[in-house]
């Protein structure tokens, strides 16, 4: 089954001249780069953009990985943070930074001559909540993934096939996705968030968010893992290097972690 899908994925490829890969290093856009790339070689081009919204730490993996790929790999700019439609942070906010990365994909294609643009978008993101989608059909981007039916397991199982040194990398959606819809989104939040979850990576969490709600940090874990944070950790001394970042409160989700879980308020937020 795999196979197959493998296989006509190439065939997608095979039929492109050329193509741009909406390339952010996660495991489903650097899938498609990896088959982009063993089927069009040079005439495959991966392009991660670069914003507030961006992990420092991310661009560094994405730009590794494309190296390990022996992919061509280009960074751009985009300034979504300068449009209020989306720094208002409406439930809709993923449509106004795709078309913002899109409009500028589509603008590099034109100069380099490219006729495709291709993303990561797995079958499992057509049945989410995710109107940035929407903002790359409108533009005419093709996902692969999506279109062979390989749902977000099936990415990680082929990635491991093929090789794919990263293909358990945890999800690691913009900064943006931190935070309840409504709040406005500000470059000081964005980057108080990504240094609090750079600390706890770094104290060995790989699976996690930090949620900002106004002045507090939500840490989310998965939870066969808080009990151990909790003992582990010295507490004290992590609320006082979040409160450095600007937090006042830092707050632990009993819940534990989970992708997604601040749509499950969608229908108390009026856009």
């Amino acid at each position: 089954m795999l196979e197959d899908k493998l296989v006509r994925i190439k065939e997608i490829f095979s039929e492109m001249s050329k193509a741009i890969i909406a390339y952010s290093g996660g495991v489903d856009s650097a899938l498609v780069a990896y088959i982009a790339n063993s089927t069009l070689g040079e005439l495959a081009l991966c392009v991660t953009a670069v914003s507030p919204s961006l992990l420092p730490e991310e661009l560094e993996e994405a730009t590794e990985q494309a190296g390990y790929m022996g992919i061509k790999h280009e960074i751009i700019e985009t300034q979504e943070m300068e449009n209020p439609n989306y720094t208002s942070n409406p439930i809709n906010r993923c449509y106004f930074c795709k078309s913002e990365l899109h409009d500028r994909l589509r603008e590099l294609a034109q100069e380099r001559g490219y006729p495709y643009i291709v993303d990561g978008v797995n079958q499992d993101d057509l049945q989410d909540y995710r109107p940035g989608i929407q903002a790359a059909k409108e533009r005419g981007v093709r996902s692969p993934l999506a279109e062979v039916g390989l749902t977000k397991t099936e990415v990680r199982q082929l990635s491991q096939q093929l090789g794919l040194p990263w293909w358990n990398k945890p999800a690691s959606p913009c900064l943006s996705s931190r935070f309840p819809y409504g709040e406005e989104i500000t470059l000081t939040k964005l980057q108080r968030v990504g240094r609090a979850e750079i600390y706890l990576r770094r104290l060995g969490y790989q699976n996690l968010r930090v949620r900002s709600i106004e002045d507090t940090a939500r840490i989310e874990l998965p939870a066969d893992q808080i009990k151990e944070f909790i003992s582990r950790e010295k507490i004290s001394e992590l609320v006082k290097v979040f409160q450095s970042y600007g937090f006042v409160y830092v707050t632990l989700d009993l819940e534990g972690y989970r992708s997604g879980k601040l749509n499950q308020l969608l229908n108390l937020v009026t856009v």
